[in-house]
């Protein structure tokens, strides 16, 4: 069964080209390594090491990259593919494949020389390695190894003028301390070579500039409105002579951390041997199911303040998130049969909750959290069902009763009555949200005072998630021998007046706002049908769903909006302005195609047809994911071509729902 991921050269005729495709390996606390399949800076999220200083937050690029030069005689061949202002490296010429198999693996041929070079981040730490294996030609030889350094927030850019750095070299490891944050140790350690002073490089590599790599120019960055030019500190080469025929390996390290004495190709063995272990504790022998349980493991972290597990909301910019978290919780954990995980994740979040609220976001610099969500609540008390659903163990029961169960009745008093954001019941018992420059739902784009899908009111998805959060209580309720006649009779009220007020009779689906009737055909009204617990005949569900398929489908997900809305934006590109007007005004999401392709099996009693068809819908992304981001799912496509992978490059609920319609409502059926 191949699981591994080989491109070869087809994939970067161009630089532009190979630069579209990139890929990422997470470290467990919040850190990552990620770059272009040529090798190339592209966006100022790349680099080799982005170390999480306060795990899972406060990101900082630390070694941006290694590029390398083959010195043969007089000939030298520099393998550095890099974008710059006005011109380019084109070092892809002599990439020959790549590989990505649990970490990335870069193949080159140049003359008679070949090498691999692969990167590995050490689980658990803020370190990364970059081994090389060498089998040099006929001639000897000399490699140069350039490390790219810096210390900067990751998304941002650096100034020449800012790297500065206090330098200590001894026994092959090099200790820079930048100037601005006297309290970090960047450690580089070379297990081969010598460290070459780059002043004193001979003259045909010699460069006015030595010490810095200026101007690099990311193509990503610059389309999206920024200017797109950073710099880098580069005070040493790291020489390696290679005689003829001579086979060499070794490697380089880096790290905030105090270094240790573990091989580097130890820790790539380390990393791989994980990952197998994680698809093998998700027993599924289906190959997408399989790289879609390793996808998975990038999202869930280890949060400092907590001393508990966690999940990145996305992959390069997006910290842990509620709403997030708990959409993706049943892919990420259950489906991957990571139970541990899963509970501390919901002891993690219960930790926070406020009146009723589980935060929406944990900001980046360790402030307080922010509450302003109105469906976070509610998606937690469906988590925590799901989870009892797959473990069903006493224990977990006494689990949720001892540490969960207060908490989730006073997100249900909250909601009954009042707390914050304009969160609360009206007296049919539809909850209602929102109001001013509020904005609650997860369509919650805001550009200054202009609110660009206010859904003021009471929105279709938030009162699907209610009424099942009613039902789950009263199932706990009576589990543990508690009163449950609150939630009874509001779930009855619940339905009747969702029936009474939320069937659009023209459109034959869901109103998305009630009560001043928003008719917009929106992706909100699919959990009124997928969800546990749900308030409508199959009948009307049905005709949700085919409306759905027919206005809202486009491959890779769900549009946010109709094609036939006049206020429909076909791409979702340009300035932040742009983009935002954008982001919920057509633009296709990814995440509730698992909601949708859950409810058309269920509408469909599951068919041979219907079966088959949602086959195909979660095999699509097959493509995506040797294309995009490799193994990853993006968050968001344009709405009229899905094609280019757009907003983060791989999403946690993009990942986690693919994965759970797939295993839950495709592959059983499938046997």
């Amino acid at each position: 069964m191949e699981l591994a991921y080989k491109l070869g050269r087809g994939n970067w005729r161009t630089i532009e080209e190979g630069n579209e495709k990139e890929w990422l390996i997470g470290n467990g606390i919040g850190g990552y390594s990620g770059h272009t399949i040529v090798g190339g800076g592209f966006r100022s999220f790349h680099g080799y090491l982005i170390a999480a200083m306060n795990p899972p937050v406060e990101r900082y690029v630390v070694l941006t990259r290694t590029q390398e030069q083959i010195i043969v005689d007089d000939r030298e061949y520099d393998l550095t593919s890099q974008q710059y202002v006005n011109y380019a490296k084109n070092g892809q010429q002599y990439l020959q494949r790549f590989i990505f198999d649990s970490v990335p693996q870069y193949i080159y041929q140049v003359e008679d020389i070949n090498i691999k070079k692969t990167i590995s981040m050490e689980y658990g730490h803020n370190t990364v390695v970059v081994c090389y294996e060498v089998k040099n030609g006929n001639k000897p030889s000399k490699l140069n190894v350039v490390p790219l350094l810096n210390f900067r927030y990751a998304g941002e850019t650096t100034e020449r003028s800012k790297l500065n750095f206090d330098l200590d070299l001894n026994d092959n490891v090099l200790k820079l301390v930048p100037h601005f944050k006297k309290d970090i140790t960047i450690n580089l350690f070379a297990s081969e070579g010598e460290f070459v002073d780059r002043a004193l490089r001979p003259t045909s590599m010699a460069t006015p500039n030595y010490l810095i790599e200026d101007n690099h120019y990311y193509g990503f960055d610059n389309r999206n409105g920024s200017l797109g030019l950073d710099n880098h500190y580069t005070p040493y080469d790291i020489q390696i002579e290679l005689q003829s025929f001579e086979r060499k390996k070794f490697y380089i390290k880096c790290t905030v951390e105090e270094l240790n004495e573990k091989d580097g190709f130890a820790i790539i063995e380390e990393y791989k041997n994980r990952a197998n272990k994680l698809m093998e504790q998700s027993g599924y022998k289906n190959p997408l199911a399989l790289n879609l349980a390793k996808a998975a493991d990038h999202f869930i972290v280890n949060r400092k303040s907590t001393g508990l597990k966690t999940v990145l909301a996305g992959f390069p910019w997006f910290t842990d998130w509620g709403r997030d978290t708990m959409i993706a919780f049943e892919g990420l954990t259950l489906c991957t049969k990571r139970f541990d995980d899963a509970r501390e994740i919901l002891e993690s979040f219960v930790k926070y909750i406020k009146k009723g609220l589980v935060p929406n976001v944990f900001p980046d610099k360790g402030s307080e959290p922010q509450y302003n969500t109105v469906d976070a609540s509610l998606w937690y008390i469906h988590a925590v069902y799901q989870y009892l659903k797959y473990t069903g163990q006493q224990e977990d029961y006494s689990f949720v009763e001892e540490k969960l169960y207060e908490k989730m009745i006073e997100i249900i008093k909250a909601y009954a009555t009042s707390t914050d954001f304009s969160i609360g019941m009206d007296e049919d018992g539809l909850v209602h949200a929102g109001g001013g420059l509020d904005q609650v739902t997860w369509m919650d784009v805001r550009v200054g005072d202009f609110v660009v899908t206010p859904r003021h009111g009471k929105p279709v998805e938030v009162n699907a998630l209610w009424y099942n959060a009613l039902c789950i209580m009263k199932d706990l309720s009576k589990k543990f021998s508690k009163d449950y006649s609150l939630y009874e009779e509001l779930s009855i009220k619940v339905k009747k007046s969702f029936n009474n007020k939320f069937w659009n009779e023209k459109e034959e689906c869901l109103f998305d706002v009630v009560d001043e009737n928003d008719s917009k055909i929106r992706p909100n009204q699919i959990w009124a049908v997928s969800l546990p617990f749900t308030m409508l005949d199959r009948l009307k569900e049905k005709k949700i769903v085919d409306k759905v398929y027919k206005e809202l489908y486009s491959t890779y997900g769900l549009r946010s909006l109709t094609f036939k809305d006049i206020g429909f934006k076909k791409q979702y590109i340009g300035k932040l302005f742009d983009r935002d007007c954008a982001y919920h005004m057509g633009t296709t999401w990814v995440y509730p195609i698992g909601a949708f392709i859950s409810a058309y099996c269920k509408v469909n009693d599951h068919s041979t047809e219907a079966i088959a068809r949602a086959k195909e819908m979660c095999e699509v992304f097959e493509d995506h994911m040797s294309d995009g981001c490799i193994n990853g799912i993006a968050e968001i496509f344009d709405g009229e071509f899905t094609s280019t992978s757009r907003g983060c490059f791989t999403q946690a609920w993009s990942v986690a729902e693919v994965l759970r319609a797939y295993t839950v409502d495709v592959l059983p059926y499938c046997e």
